[in-house]
């Protein structure tokens, strides 16, 4: 790796990229946004990269669910002259499943000459198959996969179990486990951990135990911190605590290169047992190894401490977060408070009230806040603003939004559902609609959509309905439609009852239906008589 960094740093500037690729397509972040610009600007360029640059860059975007940037840069790369191997078209053909769908998948499959049709791009087409839970096509796959003597890791095997697990058929699991044996298939950590679930999905608690000990006595596949992870998750599951500590216990041993991810799954499994004590201790000895944490350490935390009604430490978590990752803003708004106010209200009535100057009016010195602190993490104010929901303390929560907001965080969608939650449950209509519409917009600006949920899409029509709010109703279908292809009957339906209540008409409802291709009940179809007359 320090032979490759030395050649980014001897390379022509004129012909090559500046700087090593993945640096330049995530110098903004990881946002969808800003590595999607990232990646056109470096392809308008024309400049050149190292083929390995291009491989870990595709394979951070993988890891960061950058489907579709991750797929332009391959292509673009190998139109250039930048030949794939196998094992870049096997990435290559999971990345057009993901980006384009499964039938695009099968093509690019298809049309790959016969030496790239190997047990990797076959492999590549099985996971996408079990992925989208195609189990016809992945069970005929895995048989012809055996008849070319392909399926011969454990990889393929797991893929399968992994499917059955996913459609509420574990009863299958133990059967291509034998299989694997028959074959002699050698198992991995993964094949025992999706077999230990598929026992556990069928209350066979005994039988999830054998496999720890066919593992330990088989001796080829060592036990690892993540095998006693899913062990300790499956006692808790079965409320089995005493159990779920002692494999815990034994995570904590196995655990010798203080693996982050380890400490992660250990404090939210002693939470889930309630030992508060024994998630401090773990929560200390994190600190110690990783005193530099990330974001999502101080994130899990609050969340465990919240489940665990400690919500005096969850508090000092955040400070502490706070603390270590934001600093104070250098320039403090003026008239913050009068802002602040019109922005982002308070109460059911401020925020009705304040809604037509939510545009309009403007935080002075926001702009200078979103430079300072982009990298502010919303997802832990957001852990803090359920926490202090969840604890009725409404006016902490709405205090800690404006606050994440002043200090540069970005409010998203998730923050926006959560007060939805809130205000669903007190019955204050007015206000779930208000944070609704909001979420949509946040998650549709984002490039990472939100759709409601259903039963809230629901409850917010009849709301409507009850208040002969058409103007409400129709800006509330306009918001879905941007985020939701198809639009049923549960929808219209309340809509068309809408503009009958409230006396409206609208001669063009019928044709709206059909190009919507929506049908409605028979008692709705009589409503339409009276609101598709001419005016």
């Amino acid at each position: 790796m320090a032979t490759r960094v030395k050649d980014v740093a001897r390379r022509s500037s004129k012909k090559y990229v500046e700087e090593a690729l993945y640096r330049r397509l995530f110098r903004r972040g990881s946002t969808p946004q800003a590595v999607r610009e990232e990646v056109d600007g470096f392809l308008d360029s024309r400049k050149r990269a190292f083929k390995w640059e291009v491989g870990v860059c595709v394979r951070r975007m993988r890891r960061h669910a950058l489907y579709r940037p991750a797929l332009k840069l391959s292509e673009v790369m190998a139109r250039r002259g930048m030949n794939p191997t196998v094992s870049d078209q096997a990435i290559l053909l999971d990345l057009v499943a993901k980006s384009r769908g499964i039938a695009a998948a099968e093509k690019y499959f298809l049309d790959l000459p016969e030496t790239s049709k190997t047990h990797l791009t076959y492999g590549a087409l099985l996971n996408c198959y079990c992925k989208e839970l195609m189990t016809e096509k992945a069970e005929t796959l895995m048989e012809k996969m055996k008849e070319l003597n392909f399926a011969f890791t454990a990889m393929s095997y797991n893929s399968v179990m992994t499917l059955y697990t996913k459609i509420n058929q574990p009863e299958k699991v133990p059967g291509v486990i034998q299989d694997m044996k028959a074959d002699d298939v050698l198992p991995d950590i993964y094949t025992y951990n999706v077999w230990m679930r598929a026992l556990a999905a069928r209350g066979d608690i005994p039988g999830v135990e054998r496999v720890i000990e066919e593992m330990r006595r088989d001796g080829r596949v060592t036990p690892d911190w993540t095998t006693y992870s899913n062990l300790a998750s499956i006692y808790v599951d079965a409320g089995l605590f005493e159990k779920a500590e002692d494999a815990l216990k034994e995570l904590e041993k196995r655990n010798t290169s203080n693996d982050l991810e380890a400490y992660q799954f250990l404090i939210t499994l002693y939470g889930r047992t309630q030992n508060l004590a024994e998630v401090h201790r773990v929560w200390r000895s994190l600190k110690r190894n990783h005193p530099r944490m990330a974001s999502m350490s101080y994130l899990n935390m609050i969340q465990v401490l919240a489940n665990l009604k400690d919500l005096s430490a969850a508090e000092a978590c955040f400070k502490e977060w706070e603390a270590r990752h934001i600093h104070p803003p250098k320039t403090k708004p003026k008239d913050s408070s009068a802002t602040a106010s019109t922005v982002e209200p308070e109460s059911s009535t401020d925020a009705l009230n304040n809604q037509p100057n939510v545009k309009g009016t403007k935080d002075k010195g926001t702009d200078d806040l979103d430079l300072k602190h982009p990298k502010y993490d919303i997802r832990v104010a957001n852990a803090m603003i359920k926490a202090y929901i969840t604890e009725g303390m409404i006016d902490k929560a709405i205090a800690l939004k404006k606050r994440a907001k002043m200090r540069g965080g970005r409010l998203n969608a998730k923050t926006w559902e959560i007060f939805m939650e809130h205000y669903l449950k007190e019955g204050d209509l007015k206000m779930a609609y208000w944070c609704t519409d909001r979420a949509i917009k946040k998650g549709h600006s984002s490039g990472r959509i939100w759709v409601p949920p259903r039963e809230v899409t629901e409850r917010l029509m009849v709301y409507f309905e009850i208040n002969k709010d058409v103007d409400g109703a129709e800006k509330y279908v306009e918001a879905l439609k941007k985020v939701e292809k198809d639009l049923d009957a549960s929808v219209f339906e309340p809509l068309i009852r809408t503009y009958a209540s409230a006396g409206k008409k609208f001669p063009g409802m019928r044709h709206r239906l059909k190009i919507e291709n929506v049908e409605v009940s028979e008692l709705t179809a009589r409503l339409l008589d009276s609101i598709c007359v001419d005016q």
